[in-house]
């Protein structure tokens, strides 16, 4: 099938409709290929960079209790798992857009170039089938230009999903361990002050009972002089 024929006898309907689509597999390639290369570079880096968030934040975490370096902690790692998520979720909505509507745009396309024909025919008033099938055919090409540029949008959609999903296992993964760390970190460093907090405890009890006999011996000892 002559395209340039094709081309010719289209409105300017199906012309906008044609150039819809290749903008929208352009920006689908370009913003596919982009999502897929930042979220794989995400999946590498989210954990070192979210132990390199916690690390930075120790120290203005060392005159905190327990209750808060763990409440302080725990914002900290949802707040950068966040914006993780926030930042691999970028141009998602565009390739599930494309997606949805392009199939829907070429249809579109195809009714309309139908419709020209048909209103052709009944203008010429020839109805036979070598009448008929060149110019269905032809506003068939919009279906399939409208199914090419969904596919590639499906694809780069899932696969950008899949490796998020990657993401989000590191980042929760590292998360949970930096916070096992954090709490065994708070238990060595307060287990001294525990213990001498106990030991003098200890010793005023002592005191106290030993106090009596210490009094009767200071009393006692000038009439033995």
């Amino acid at each position: 099938m002559d395209f340039m024929h094709y081309w010719q006898i289209s409105d300017m309907v199906t012309k906008t409709l044609f150039f819809l689509l290749l903008i929208l597999s352009v920006v689908s390639w370009v913003t596919g290929i982009i999502r897929v290369l930042q979220s794989r570079k995400l999946a590498a880096t989210v954990a070192d960079d979210l132990s390199q968030q916690i690390t930075a934040k120790q120290p203005e975490l060392a005159g905190c209790d327990t209750a808060q370096r763990r409440l302080v902690t725990e914002q900290t790692l949802l707040k950068h798992i966040g914006r993780y998520r926030f930042a691999s979720e970028r141009g998602l909505p565009i390739l599930g857009t494309t997606a949805a509507i392009a199939p829907f745009i070429g249809l579109f396309g195809t009714v309309w170039g139908i419709f020209h024909a048909l209103h052709n025919i009944g203008m010429t008033g020839q109805a036979g089938l070598g009448q008929v099938a060149g110019p269905v055919g032809e506003a068939l090409i919009m279906t399939g230009l409208g199914i090419a540029v969904a596919i590639p949008a499906v694809v780069f959609y899932n696969l950008s999903v899949r490796i998020n999903r990657r993401v989000m296992y590191h980042a929760n993964d590292r998360a949970h361990d930096l916070l096992a760390t954090s709490a065994k970190q708070v238990a060595t460093n307060s287990r001294p002050s525990t213990v001498t907090a106990t030991q003098a405890a200890k010793d005023q009890q002592i005191a106290q009972r030993d106090a009596p006999h210490a009094t009767h011996y200071r009393s006692s000892a000038p009439s033995q002089g």
